[in-house]
């Protein structure tokens, strides 16, 4: 059977969308509900490989559903920063659900049908963010992604649940009716057009007050790439179960953010009329203040998953500095950080839902000498810890270096210090859970009580996210290419 890449295109983002039917009709019999899901999730990561290939052999990928008004279709097409998502996203779905097996049996989870239909209808959001062709095909599956979400994080039911629910709710919802959509009718009303184009869209003699202005909008209300001071629905979040906190700072939800303001940046925008927009600079001392500030707000986190969630603000930072910077260096760098950070935070999420799962803990300071009980988990989460620090044999290394370049590229030598005092911030709260782990001297509660690891399905998954961090430092060749061909004019 011969299916066209439009075909696949499209399927990759309806397949997960009928899914949600055999996921309910199946909900009964589990082995079933998740052979489901695990189908699909093979199935979609096959057609955004095949679509990879095709763009790789120069191939031209788009498809027009249906024309709203003269000018404004809900259309599709494959450029190389949305491949770049849609490997990630695609890849990391199938991961993530094989750990959610053991993780959701094991810890006896409520409602796991409802959790399976969910993070299939948000995985078919995200592959329509990743390909959407124009900024009103993006926002409407940007906000179904919102709603999609919304049951994840209120899985648990409780009282807690349901107030970190309304947090998220709230603060992603009205930054994007607020800010988001304001600046996107802005965007129609002064360009004429809502397509994503290389080079941008405006024309050049656009009033740069004007154009400042729509940035500013773009920036805050693209909420879920956490840009300070609307963060804080992201450790709202951190009610949900382990798996959700992986798909909401991995694959879904703050990837999305992340990637519409490098989007908007590089095809709304385009880097030489962003170079000098008056609100630039405010917008990447913003950026930079919500790097340090976060990770000084992680430090004093002892529950791990708090101290993870105020990490991944801090490392969103480090993409919308990239896209700012406004040079080639920056945008390699912020694009091959949405990949880099994917793999390193999904290991750390999996390793700290493994620790929940296996030992109950959820309190660094209460997780002493646990590397004598789970070696496997622990040596997973030093190796993605080095990758989220951007040391070397982990792929986060090369983004990092890319973005340094592009801060020095523009004499932009307090983002370049930022972005080293990060770093070092990044050493401060993370390396010390695996060397305690591990060398807890004599204040442990661990030691001589065997080894008890996670099960086996959340332990595989972890193991394949490690190996990932190292693989992308060996052979980061695909990620870069794509990433520096963002800004090719084709033709």
């Amino acid at each position: 059977m011969n299916i066209s890449l439009e075909t696949m295109l499209q399927l990759s983002i309806i397949l997960p969308m009928i899914a949600v039917v055999g996921i309910v009709a199946a909900g009964r019999k589990p082995d079933l509900r998740e052979g489901v899901t695990i189908a699909t999730s093979l199935v979609v990561l096959y057609f955004v490989i095949m679509l990879y290939q095709g763009i790789k052999q120069g191939e031209s990928i788009s498809v027009q559903w249906w024309e709203v008004l003269p000018g404004l279709q809900l259309s599709f097409n494959i450029e190389p920063l949305g491949m770049i998502f849609a490997l990630i996203a695609s890849f990391l779905w199938l991961i993530t659900t094989v750990y959610a097996i053991g993780y959701m049996r094991s810890h006896e989870e409520q409602n796991q049908t409802r959790f399976y239909a969910c993070f299939a209808i948000a995985i078919g959001c995200v592959m329509g963010i990743a390909f959407a062709a124009n900024l009103f095909t993006l926002f409407i599956f940007y906000e179904v992604l919102t709603l999609s979400t919304y049951p994840l994080v209120t899985h648990a039911g409780t009282k807690e649940a349901k107030q970190g629910g309304r947090i998220y709710l709230g603060i992603l919802l009205s930054t994007s009716i607020v800010f988001f959509l304001l600046a996107i009718i802005g965007t129609w009303f002064v360009a004429g057009t809502l397509d994503f184009k290389q080079g941008g869209v405006f024309n050049a003699d656009v009033n740069t007050t004007v154009a400042g202005v729509l940035l500013v909008l773009f920036i805050f209300g693209i909420g879920k790439a956490a840009i300070m001071p609307f963060h804080r629905w992201l450790p709202a979040a951190m009610v949900a179960p382990t798996p959700v906190s992986a798909l909401l700072h991995a694959v879904a939800v703050v990837k999305a953010g992340v990637f519409t303001i490098l989007k908007v940046c590089t095809l709304i925008f385009g880097i030489d009329l962003l170079a000098v927009l008056p609100t630039t600079q405010f917008m990447l001392y913003l950026a930079g203040a919500s790097v340090l500030l976060a990770s000084l707000v992680a430090m004093r986190q002892d529950n791990l998953k708090a101290r993870l969630a105020y990490s991944t603000v801090s490392q969103l930072g480090y993409v919308t500095i990239g896209a700012l910077l406004a040079t080639s260096s920056g945008v390699v760098g912020s694009s091959m950080h949405i990949g880099m950070h994917a793999f390193g935070k999904i290991t750390l999420f999996f390793c700290a839902g493994a620790i929940l799962v296996a030992a109950h803990k959820s309190k660094i300071s209460e997780m002493r000498g646990i590397g004598l009980q789970m070696p496997i988990t622990m040596v997973a989460f030093f190796i993605a810890s080095l990758s989220i620090i951007g040391v070397p044999p982990t792929g986060g290394t090369w983004s990092k270096w890319f973005l340094l370049m592009g801060s020095m590229e523009t004499e932009q030598w307090t983002i370049m210090v930022i972005l080293m005092i990060s770093s070092l911030l990044n050493i401060a709260y993370l390396l010390p859970i695996p060397l305690r782990a591990f060398f807890p001297g004599k204040d442990t509660s661990f030691a001589g009580n065997g080894i008890k690891e996670a099960p086996l399905p959340s332990l595989i998954a972890l193991c394949i996210t490690t190996v990932g961090c190292v693989t992308l430092f060996v052979y980061p060749q695909p990620l870069y290419e794509l990433a520096k061909a963002i800004l090719v004019i084709p033709g």
